[in-house]
């Protein structure tokens, strides 16, 4: 089981040593495969939005793509969590942290230049009241501050400040996990808990309420596909048991049937319990409970299936392992081309033939865009091999009229 696990997860180093390694293409596939589904659902109004996965049970693309995340951490950073290496470790986490930052705004001032751009050429002034804009256009003074300080968010751009904020926990993360992965978990859980109850979380500062994706909430199951991922690699393995499985399924089952056929008012039966909201509620803010579950149950499925990961095991060359290997430059991307489609699809009043027509473009155009990037780091990797070859060239050095040769180190 420990052998499936590891080898459907697949690893988080950096691509460039992916071929070179032949390390299983897997993780990428699935990050690849989430990315779609956030593109399309970032694109509402058209017809690809009702077959992701979100109307097929409680949790959607983001859930899968924290985990998938938390597991890459595990792999990328856990091994190097070790004295000595501890700081370089957290240094490391917070620059990407950083550099998520720095993608957040991209997406978010190229966000409110199309919708303004939007409103002024189109003269459709209703898309300066969408996704949260018009708190900014108003009050500029304390918008753009607001903005800079991750104090408001634009609607569907919210994804990146939250998964910055997991970067930054990841030491505290991997320091809890080398004491006892259950005093780990026990602490994640806490925090999920607490917070969801007490309803803690960052405020927003031009309007009410808080971040949409609470970091507080989500770390709980980043902390699960980390501490899981490093329970393999220790050796260590997921229980496997037919009534465990038999569980897992019938959930998913449940989730299936409750979302597809509208069930939500039996969620006031679940209310009714007197039982906190992030235990018996769907909220996506908080991470509630059922959503939680719905994407453990979803991945024990895809583990204890071998079947699934047969399917997942794509080459190195595959368009989703390509795709999902540049998952933050994808990321933007899509998230740029999806705003452009809620431009357009304002402007068309939702045709139903501009709207599929976009999102099977902006597809097409992502996949185009990560073999361009693909490209670009064979490249790299050509011309890091000849440096590296021509500096190991012998040298022919004369001293007191005799030739003598050094060989120069090959430095790394």
């Amino acid at each position: 089981m420990a052998s499936t696990l590891t080898e459907a997860i697949g690893t988080e180093r950096s691509s460039s040593s992916a071929a070179a390694t032949g390390r299983d293409t897997r993780l990428d596939v699935l990050r690849g495969l989430a990315l779609i589904m956030i593109f399309i659902n970032h694109v509402p109004g058209q017809i690809f939005e009702y077959v992701t996965t979100k109307n097929f049970g409680f949790s959607d693309a983001a859930e899968a793509f924290v985990l998938i995340s938390g597991i890459a951490v595990g792999l990328a950073y856990g091994s190097r969590f070790e004295p000595g290496g501890r700081i370089k470790t957290a240094i490391k986490a917070a620059r990407r942290a950083f550099t998520l930052y720095l993608a957040h705004m991209i997406t978010t001032f190229m966000t409110l230049a199309l919708f303004i751009c939007g409103a002024w050429l189109f003269h459709r002034p209703g898309l300066l009241v969408e996704i949260n804009i018009l708190a900014v256009l108003m009050n500029l003074k304390e918008g753009i501050p607001a903005l800079l300080l991750l104090g408001h968010q634009i609607g569907y751009n919210n994804i990146l400040p939250m998964y910055g904020a997991l970067l930054l926990m990841v030491p505290i993360i991997l320091l809890l996990n080398e004491r006892s992965p259950l005093l780990a978990l026990a602490v994640s859980g806490t925090v999920w808990l607490l917070a969801g109850i007490y309803e803690v979380a960052p405020h927003n500062l031009l309007i009410e309420g808080y971040w949409f994706l609470n970091p507080l909430s989500w770390q709980f199951l980043f902390s699960i596909g980390i501490v899981s991922i490093l329970h393999i690699k220790r050796g260590g393995t997921i229980p496997r048991h037919p009534l465990l499985f038999a569980a897992a399924a019938g959930y998913v089952l449940l989730s299936f049937v409750w979302v597809t056929g509208h069930l939500w008012i039996f969620g006031n039966s679940l209310a009714a319990l007197g039982l906190p909201t992030v235990v018996t509620g769907f909220d996506k803010t908080f991470l509630s409970l059922p959503r939680l579950l719905h994407v453990l149950a979803l991945t024990y499925l895809i583990i204890s299936i071998p079947a699934f990961s047969r399917i997942l095991r794509r080459p190195a060359e595959h368009p989703l392992t390509i795709l999902g290997r540049h998952s933050l430059n994808i990321f933007v991307a899509g998230t740029i081309l999806a705003m452009i489609g809620q431009v357009v699809l304002y402007v068309t009043n939702k045709d139903p033939l501009v709207g599929p027509l976009f999102v099977i473009a902006g597809v097409a155009a992502q996949f185009a865009y990560a073999y361009y990037l693909e490209h670009k780091r064979q490249l790299g990797k050509i011309k890091h091999k000849l440096v590296t070859e021509i500096a190991a060239v012998p040298v022919p050095v004369r001293v007191g009229g005799a030739a003598n040769t050094y060989r120069r180190t090959n430095r790394k």
